[in-house]
């Protein structure tokens, strides 16, 4: 599938209906969800019949692309319910069979997941409202539930808390920053790979 395929397919999308801006629901617009994906099954091919977890998926954007995308099976995972809802609803509408949802407290889930996932994605919280820190709880909770790698997007304020903060082999970070669209890297082992992005 083409990027321009990918992102017109994502724009179909249904977002929140009514924000809440305590959880930071701000949705991952279709071009920014796209390029991720894009690159994480064509640079890395981190999604093809791979166990995907979406870690604070909201409506589910980044969940359907890796799906699209031919993930084995993708699981999205919030703890609002009417985000769900609407998740639910929208693969409904692209009648997607490898999909699955569970309402959680991602920073609760503890052990029960712990490498069960080969490549985990996020949009996290990024901490503005109050709960300052909660994105690097994401990423250490979604670096315990993956085996692989996984990919999450960050402001770019905090890109070298999250260099600094990598963990050890066999993880791979893809450190996507919202600011500087179409710069990307792999962190794995040390090295780094920037791939091409294509993004226009």
């Amino acid at each position: 599938m083409k990027l321009k395929e990918l992102e017109s397919c994502l724009q179909q999308v249904d977002g929140f209906e009514e924000p809440k801006i305590l959880l930071e629901q701000y949705p991952t617009g279709p071009h920014i969800a796209g390029c991720m994906l894009y690159t994480i099954h064509n640079s890395f091919d981190d999604l093809e019949n791979k166990l995907v977890a979406d870690l604070g998926c909201g409506c589910g954007v980044l969940s359907i692309g890796a799906a699209v995308l031919d993930a084995g099976l993708c699981v999205g995972f919030d703890i609002d319910s009417d985000a769900l809802d609407i998740f639910k609803r929208n693969v409904e509408e692209f009648e997607l069979p490898n999909i699955d949802m569970v309402q959680c407290d991602i920073l609760s889930i503890g052990s029960l997941y712990t490498k069960k996932f080969d490549t985990v994605i996020m949009n996290p919280p990024f901490g503005t409202k109050h709960n300052q820190g909660i994105d690097m709880q994401f990423l250490k909770t979604a670096l315990s539930m993956s085996k692989g790698a996984v990919y999450s997007l960050h402001k770019t304020s905090t890109r070298d808390l999250c260099r600094r903060r990598q963990m050890a082999p066999p993880f791979g970070l893809l450190f996507w920053y919202m600011c500087i669209v179409g710069e990307a890297s792999r962190l794995s082992h040390g090295a780094t790979q920037s791939p091409e992005l294509n993004t226009a």
